[in-house]
């Protein structure tokens, strides 16, 4: 297999030949079934092609008994896709604009998770094959009848043939990382005041097995509705807990009392929000409770618990740093407690939320899909640009099949959906390799028909092994492979149907040419750079808007007197669209194979992607704290601090912006190096508020996340231990 290391091939043809066997069987079954047993040559065709669409094209992600859920659920769709495309073919014009539509929206489809993106192959097969010759809308019954026994078939066998272990749920992972912060947090509430380095590498553990490239397709929390998005975000905010738990610093005195009792209220909602995931359990109490000790620390950083007016006394930048750090937990502990009830109870959770970061929870369900489909409906939207290519290139396909009246036009139509890849030079490679594999599979072809002639007998009894064969090779070994051996198994199943001569291979050839021809023209013409430039640019949209939303709020929090500070910073609604689109071109790039120019691959390979996504998220996450009411107006020397310290932070990220952006005057620079220890930091001005200390560990955790985003070695604090190379989505921090 392309890509896969010789040491995995046992492995991928042992999860390959399990997915032939269900799908061999469920297409033979019917098949012969309506073929032999029923004499109806058409129910044997959608029989065959339907399990072939959804067991062989498709790649559903997810065990056995997971797609077959997934099946059933589309299979009214199905139905739909056979009536429509029957209706629409006995015109050509009508069929080209059936296919320009509903490739389209089928294709763009995707925006709704991995699971309706790895079904949508199989539907546009679906489509395409009442689309063409014979058009007999009189045999429409039959054609449901085959179509709906292959697919029960296939559900069968899936659900019964070769049962795979469940994963670990998506929320499982989640309880167990907010089990392991509630241990990380009562370490903390007790001497010395520090984690266990034993500690800390489970917290880190825990972190990372919540990132998406650790958690299976079918596991991850991707759709648009609301009990999915709030689980993700109870994932995030678990990485946020964890990574901010793993790096709080051991107090330089006694602990205060009210520290203490954060750090342990912020334990048993941690607890809680794990029973809340894996039994439904309500974690309301457990959430006021850390609501409520986290104001008293609140109220004892800034000055304002009983009769104090000012910073407590005794108070030192390291005691005011903890207390900003601690009040973050609490934050962090708090999302997650009420992003999990979400996830758990949907519209019936009991703790009351800010519209702001939970805005998705009073909002319908088709309003959320608006917003996941209106997000994604432009031209940098890798989905959008996915949906365009394939329905342009379908319809085209089409046109022509129907213009020149091509026999079999639908394995041209078939080698188009199959062939196209999202880059030019992926295409031109796909489409080479396919083409020998053809050329080879038409030669055994035209040998084999020209041998057994119309004996159907030896075809009937070679399409199972064959089947077999063409599904657990041809996905192992890569394009050519397969397109040789479903060559000669579409001959099988023809030979079967009508008399076949040797010319059926020539036919074959000439279809899959003209297909992967308009597959590379539309590669050419319709964003032919794929995710790989669209990735930086949306890298470098998503910090620009990231740049501008620092200096809003390092502005905000730095007003004057006379000015009100807003509840939230310009930019945020654009910065939470940018990371929608980087997180859809990250989901793309990651599919694709790395450039294979030298420059390129040296440039791809010195970018950590995931980080631009994670400084994105902590911006936009610490922008909506620090304006969060109430409000500290700063004293004059800590304004002019922190509005220094944002506008360099914000120079930072632009610097990274400029070398990642294809389109700008320098691109495929080196990425700039960033220090995450400034000497700013450590400068506090005299009499500096709470409020300015929490906004100097937003900005310093914000400098750790851009030192991952140029790969390479760690830059070490003072003491020697790595300052930043800790993954969270809220970045990780020095020791104070």
């Amino acid at each position: 297999m392309r890509g896969v290391p010789a040491g995995l091939f046992p492995a991928a043809y042992a999860a390959s030949g399990h997915r032939a066997v269900r799908v061999a069987l469920a297409a033979a079954v019917g098949f012969y079934l309506f073929r032999y047993g029923l004499d109806s040559p058409v129910a044997a065709t959608y029989a065959l092609f339907g399990a072939v669409s959804l067991g062989g094209l498709s790649r559903i992600p997810g065990t056995g008994r997971q797609r077959a859920a997934i099946m059933l659920r589309v299979l009214p769709v199905c139905w739909v896709l056979v009536v429509v495309g029957t209706c629409l073919s006995v015109r050509t014009w009508s069929a080209v604009a059936g296919m320009l539509a509903v490739g389209f929206a089928l294709a763009f489809s995707a925006v709704g998770g991995p699971r309706p993106a790895g079904v949508t192959p199989g539907l546009q097969l679906l489509y395409i094959l009442p689309s063409f010759p014979p058009y007999d809308p009189g045999s429409l019954d039959e054609r449901l009848l085959g179509t709906t026994t292959g697919l029960v078939l296939l559900i069968a066998t899936e659900a019964l043939v070769f049962p795979e272990p469940s994963p670990t749920p998506y929320r499982e992972r989640t309880a167990r990382a907010a089990r392991t912060a509630a241990h990380c947090a009562r370490a903390l509430a007790v001497p010395p005041y520090v984690l266990k380095a034993a500690d800390r590498g489970a917290a880190e553990e825990a972190g990372r097995g919540l990132r998406s490239l650790m958690v299976p397709e079918a596991e991850r929390p991707a759709g648009p509705g609301l009990r999915v998005r709030a689980l993700a975000h109870t994932g995030l905010a678990a990485r946020t807990l964890l990574n901010r738990l793993a790096w709080l610093t051991a107090p330089s005195r006694v602990q205060e009392r009210e520290v203490a009792a954060v750090l342990c209220a912020a334990a048993d909602l941690a607890t809680a929000t794990a029973q809340c995931l894996r039994a439904g359990t309500s974690l309301r109490g457990r959430y006021d409770e850390l609501s409520s000790a986290r104001a008293a620390l609140s109220d004892l950083s800034a000055g304002t618990s009983g009769s104090r007016a000012g910073p407590p006394s005794g108070s030192t930048p390291a005691l005011l740093r903890r207390h900003a750090a601690v009040l973050e937990i609490a934050d962090a502990a708090l999302a997650m407690g009420a992003a999990a009830e979400r996830a758990v109870r949907g519209r019936h959770a009991e703790v009351e939320v800010a519209p702001e970061r939970f805005w998705y929870a009073s909002v319908p369900a088709p309003v959320l899909w608006w917003h996941r489909l209106r997000g994604h409906a432009g031209r940098r939207s890798v989905f959008f640009q996915n949906a365009v290519r394939i329905a342009l290139a379908l319809t085209a396909a089409r046109l022509v099949a129907g213009i020149d009246t091509l026999p079999h036009g639908f394995w041209a139509m078939l080698a188009t959906l199959s062939l196209t890849r999202t880059t030019l030079e992926a295409t031109r490679h796909t489409i080479r390799l396919a083409l020998t594999g053809t050329l080879a599979g038409a030669l055994l072809t035209a040998g084999t028909l020209t041998l057994v002639g119309p004996h159907t007998t030896v075809y009937a009894a070679l399409l199972p092994v064959w089947m077999l064969l063409a599904f657990t090779v041809g996905p192992v070994r890569g394009v050519g492979w397969a397109q040789g051996l479903f060559t000669v198994l579409v001959a099988l199943v023809f030979a079967q149907l009508t008399p076949s001569t040797w010319q059926l291979a020539e036919v074959r050839m000439l279809d899959v040419l003209i297909g992967s021809t308009i597959g590379a023209v539309f590669g050419l013409l319709a964003w032919p750079s794929g995710a790989h430039d669209e990735m930086r640019r949306a890298a470098a949209e998503l910090l620009r808007t990231a740049a501008e939303v620092v200096v809003a709020t390092t502005s905000s929090v730095a007003g004057s007197a006379a000015t009100i500070v807003p509840a939230a910073a310009p930019g945020q609604r654009s910065l939470r669209h940018a990371v929608v689109l980087a997180e859809s071109a990250y989901a793309q790039y990651q599919s694709e194979p790395a450039p294979l120019t030298g420059a390129g691959r040296t440039y791809a390979a010195s970018v950590d992607w995931q980080a631009t996504l994670i400084a994105g998220h902590h911006t936009l996450w610490g922008s909506e704290r620090l304006l969060a009411p109430p409000v500290t107006l700063l004293p004059a020397a800590a304004a002019r601090a922190v509005g220094a310290l944002g506008e360099r932070m914000a120079g930072r990220m632009l610097l990274i912006s400029a070398a990642l952006d294809p389109g700008g005057d320098t691109p495929h620079t080196s990425i700039p190096r960033i220090d995450p220890v400034y000497p700013e930091f450590d400068a506090e001005p005299v009499s500096a508020p709470r409020q300015y200390y929490a906004v100097v560990e937003w900005l310093e955790a914000l400098a750790a996340d851009l030192t991952t985003i140029a790969r390479g070695a760690s830059p070490k604090a003072a003491d020697g231990s790595d300052a930043h190379a800790r993954s969270g989505d809220s970045g990780s921090r020095k020791p104070a």
